[in-house]
């Protein structure tokens, strides 16, 4: 929303948005206070709505946006809301089925709706705004691993570092930077793990968007390792920067990255295929270059300048 919000504002659109806080309550109590506030003012709600505890965030709302007669519009980012839609059917009707439109960043997560009978779904990709992105040509003498992500299970961190200690085995001086706030406790697990495994991993914390783009430049492979995922504009912003992906072949991922060609996509938690994976990455200089030059083409479908008219056709 932070990203969409700034873009819709330059094409006219007057945006309020809520919350930045990071208490979890105070953050509801924002969104709540905000669209009481704002209701006599507003033509449409957007939500961004995901899977797990943000879930109910989505809940709230839409059913605030019913009450008060809003025309509401939840933008679905959880890789997990398919679970969702099965697990919590009585919930997931009250917020998909009552909107104006939900919006799919993904086909993977379009098609998972309509399978479940929503007939009101659309799909607007996710937006990156292109000039942020410098493509960079890197040296590839050996892996340098960089994973953006919350520090949460869902993301399963501890397969990077298990990937990096998977490398150094083979002789490789394989180095990984993890960057993202820890979202459930997991960041204490996986610098448990780096110790117990003897290997060294930098850990940076959460960075703005420009502070890891910079970051960027000193690394030459992402990773990406989660169990369960929509259209990451992580990944999509290291397809941008000109970094060849490694991914778990997980929900939306396989509309994301055509394997073999704009990416590498490997099973789920399967670290001896991520490690061999990399390595074929930079023992096939080819394959590696065609590789990086389409996914930066991919990356360039995803910009404002094409994506904009899409949202304002809604709007």
């Amino acid at each position: 929303m932070q990203t969409l919000g700034a873009l819709l504002e330059q094409e006219g659109y007057h945006i309020t948005m809520a919350s930045s806080k990071s208490n979890m309550l105070l953050r509801l109590l924002a969104m709540v206070w905000t669209t009481f506030k704002q209701r006599n003012t507003t033509d449409v709600v957007l939500i961004d709505t995901y899977s797990t505890l943000n879930f109910y965030y989505a809940y709230v709302i839409s059913q605030l946006c019913r009450f008060w007669k809003l025309n509401y519009i939840p933008i679905l980012h959880g890789g997990n809301l398919p679970s969702r839609l099965t697990r919590n059917p009585l919930l997931s009707r009250a917020i998909f089925k009552f909107a104006y439109c939900n919006v799919a960043p993904s086909t993977y997560l379009k098609t998972a709706f309509e399978a479940s009978g929503y007939t009101n779904v659309i799909h607007i990709p996710n937006v990156i705004d292109i000039r942020q992105y410098p493509f960079q040509t890197r040296a590839h003498e050996q892996p340098h691993l960089l994973w953006v992500r919350s520090f949460a299970k869902l993301y399963h961190p501890e397969m990077a570092v298990r990937v990096l200690k998977g490398l150094q085995d083979k002789g490789l001086k394989a180095t990984l930077c993890m960057v993202g706030p820890d979202r459930d406790g997991t960041l204490s697990t996986v610098e448990q793990l780096a110790t117990a495994l003897n290997v060294h991993v930098t850990f940076t914390g959460k960075l703005s968007k420009s502070e890891w783009i910079r970051l960027s430049k000193d690394y030459n492979v992402f990773i990406n390792t989660t169990n369960f995922d929509n259209t990451p504009i992580s990944v999509i912003e290291a397809m941008a920067l000109g970094l060849p992906v490694v991914s778990t072949n997980v929900g939306g991922l396989p509309y994301l990255i055509d394997h073999g060609t704009d990416g590498l996509l490997v099973p789920a938690n399967e670290v001896s295929a991520m490690v061999m994976a990399i390595e074929r990455l930079f023992e096939d200089a080819p394959l590696r270059l065609a590789i990086i030059n389409k996914a930066r083409l991919k990356a360039e479908h995803f910009d404002w300048a094409t994506v904009k008219q899409l949202w304002k056709d809604v709007l």
